[in-house]
């Protein structure tokens, strides 16, 4: 008897745990969704691959990035109100003195005397925050348990737009009937559910569980987006200076490009590539002696890593490649800045369908980069003596990462894998010339996406590619759909983090606090879902408005309650073509504020050319009659007063000088240019130039108007 039930124990599979909701990733979203869990009365476990939760919120990304307060809400507001009061505490103040009244912090985290949130952190009180609350609500964290990814999906190619081939489930996801039923680690370890959420920054497993997504940029032509996909035309800000040479012998290609240099770069404007935004590390410094670690040389260091480094400052570039912002107790949150900085360009594009060992091996190597980067502008002799003072004070923190010597586990993912669902949100989401339903939180960040990789320009020079930081835009609802899979994929599953968003409009979405407010609704959906009895794609959406309503979560704000200043092409009278679709000569770039025809306005920078920008506008008569031959034009003091503008009509071509400081005089929209009487299908075209302007050259529309 005894021997029989040996062997049934041996043979008896491994203990499942059970919960309502099963929360993978432990991070800012995933500590929202699980507090929200607790309060809805659903039980819910969250496995954490690593040893720290709260990912970049604790990983030392304290300069939080808004848009605009007043749209955050729920617990994601609970959290920063929590931050105020730990610094409330006189003990908070080890390394320097209580200020009086609130900590300020810098640019857009400013703190009013009279708020009680602070938007800046350190990440040791970020930490304590959240493990407060895991005490608090007894929430059951496990942690290094990663999902068996064996066998999951990975991207295919549609000619340059990567997307992936739904339906096959990693070794790790069970699926019937098209509900996840468990997720097993490599452990072993299983973990059942009724709803599971993928709270991780890669999408680890709505990947495994076969549900669509895709990685790196869509082109213009996927979305109808003019920020997304290739932008050198967008190359304005984090840049090499002029001249930089990117040969190994300068001035000889034959000698072979210098390292972190892309050789097929940069790709067709505006169209899909595979190349990820850059990581790094969001390093906290400090300049306080007793608390500092100099900067030190890594093993393994490579002189030449840094070689477009010395170059550029050879070049005329003469500042701190760093963003040093401000936190208590003489630390900083340390950014990227320029064109050779803490990114750590296009080392990263297999990260986000990486094998756990490739991303190890990605990790390793920015890490190696960045201590580099920093011992070298503290200490190599080819960077300026005045920027080698400036960074030889500061150094890594003691006490923050200690188990790192100062350096975080948390490298900066800031784009893995992207869901693709029934809802894309998109630059025309973002911008309100589309507005998502069934609002679950609103974005409000400046659409931002680092560079994406480095290349050799025509002249035969190094530029930065994929910089984009266009804002001007109010605060935009997320919709429900962003955040579930298709129905037909999988029917219990949210992706609060890797939502349903494309390149661009996904550079604003990435907001920490907005994952949080998306955890937190998603967390709320699974408990709807649950006591409904209902796939995720079909619960009550009043109901569950409502609940986020009850819960203070902010759906809609004052800001947003109209479209921004667009007007939709079809909105407008007569025969219109956009300057998205005029060809275009030159370098025209789009323009950063929310406004103009169709998909807003380009301009030419002022800058007078050597070869003139042309735009050409081709308009086609749909039907004979007598035409208004019209120009978009978005009046300002900056604008040039003699913009050249041709009207081609065959045999009559005409000539106009236009003012664009002016007021147009047709709806305050349009300049009339000349009439013109035309048969069906009979095309002319209007052609913008700069040639001699005295200021801003701005191309928005041209339009055929019917005349009597």
């Amino acid at each position: 008897m005894e021997k029989t039930l040996i062997i049934l124990a041996l043979v008896s599979p491994a203990f499942a745990e059970t919960h309502d909701l099963v929360i993978y990733g432990g991070t800012s979203a995933g500590i929202a969704a699980a507090v929200q869990a607790k309060r809805m009365g659903v039980s819910a476990i969250v496995i954490e691959p690593g040893d720290r939760v709260g990912g970049l919120t604790t990983g030392g990304l304290g300069q939080t990035d808004i848009g605009n307060k007043q749209v955050i809400g729920g617990i994601a507001r609970e959290f920063y109100h929590d931050i105020y009061l730990h610094y409330q505490k006189p003990e908070a103040w080890k390394w320097q003195s209580k200020p009086e009244g609130n900590f300020k912090g810098t640019g857009q985290t400013i703190t009013a005397d009279d708020e009680k949130t602070q938007w800046t952190f350190e990440p040791s009180a970020a930490l304590k925050v959240f493990q407060d609350w895991i005490a608090r609500d007894g929430i059951k964290i496990v942690y290094k348990q990663r999902l068996d990814r064996s066998g999951e999906t990975k991207t295919i190619s549609h000619d340059g737009y990567l997307v992936s081939k739904p339906g096959t489930t990693a070794k790790g996801v069970s699926v019937e009937d098209g509900r996840i039923t468990s997720i097993t680690m490599e452990s072993g370890e299983t973990y059942s559910g009724k709803m599971f959420i993928d709270a991780t920054y890669e999408g680890d497993l709505m990947a495994s569980a076969g549900v669509s997504f895709t990685v790196g940029r869509e082109g213009e032509a996927i979305y109808g987006e003019t920020l997304n996909g290739v932008q050198t035309g967008q190359a304005k800000h984090h840049n090499f200076v002029n001249g930089v040479d990117p040969y190994m012998t300068p001035g000889d290609a034959a000698s072979g490009l210098l390292k972190w240099l892309d050789p097929e770069g940069p790709g067709e404007e505006h169209g899909s590539d595979h190349r990820v935004q850059a990581y790094c590390f969001r390093m906290c410094l400090t300049n306080h002696p007793e608390n500092r670690i100099p900067f030190a040389k890594p093993e393994g260091y490579e002189e030449s890593d840094y070689e477009l480094l010395f170059r550029n400052y050879e070049a005329g570039y003469q500042g701190t490649p760093w963003i040093n912002s401000s936190m208590p107790n003489k630390k900083t949150d340390t950014n990227n800045r320029d064109g050779f900085s803490t990114d750590f360009i296009g080392q990263n594009y297999a990260w986000p369908q990486g094998s756990y060992s490739e991303r190890d091996e990605i990790r390793a190597r920015h890490l190696k980069y960045q201590q580099g980067l920093t011992w070298t502008l503290a200490n190599h002799p080819r960077v300026p003596e005045k920027v080698r003072n400036d960074v030889s004070k500061w150094g890594m923190s003691k006490d923050e990462f200690a188990e790192g010597n100062g350096w975080q586990q948390q490298i900066y993912v800031r784009e893995g894998r992207r869901m693709v669902g029934d809802l894309v949100m998109t630059q025309l989401h973002c911008q309100r010339r589309e507005t998502a339903g069934d609002s679950v939180g609103m974005g409000a960040y400046t659409m931002d996406s680092h560079n994406v990789q480095r290349h050799v320009t025509a002249e035969g020079k190094v530029k930065n590619e994929g910089d984009v930081q266009v804002g001007g835009f109010p605060p935009y609802p997320v919709g429900y759909s962003a955040i579930v899979p298709k129905k037909d994929e999988v029917k219990n599953l949210f992706v609060p983090v890797s939502l349903s968003a494309s390149h661009i409009s996904f550079g604003s979405i990435r907001m920490e606090p907005v994952f949080m407010i998306l955890g937190q609704s998603a967390a709320t959906a699974a408990a709807h879902a649950i006591s409904e009895d209902k796939p995720v794609q079909e619960i009550d959406r009043e109901k569950l408005r409502e609940r986020l309503l009850a819960d203070k979560q902010v759906l809609e704000h004052a800001d947003s309650s109209e479209a921004g200043k667009f007007i939709p092409v079809k909105n407008v009278e007569g025969t219109v073509v956009d300057d998205q679709d005029a060809i275009l000569t030159g370098d025209w770039k789009v323009s950063d504020l929310a406004q103009g025809i169709g998909s807003g306005y380009r301009h030419d920078g002022g800058m007078p050319a050597e070869n003139p920008a042309t735009a050409t506008f081709t308009l086609s008569a749909p039907e004979d009659g007598n035409y208004s031959v019209e120009l978009a034009s978005i009046p300002n003091e900056n604008r040039s007063t003699k913009t050249k503008v041709k009207v081609l009509v065959h045999a009559d071509p005409s000539e106009h000088m236009v003012n664009q400081r002016i007021a147009p005089t047709r709806d305050n929209t349009w300049i009339p240019l000349r009439d013109v009487k035309l048969t069906k299908d009979q095309e002319i075209k209007v052609v913008v130039s700069n040639e001699g302007a005295d200021g801003y050259t701005v191309i928005d529309a041209a339009r055929l108007l019917k005349r009597p």
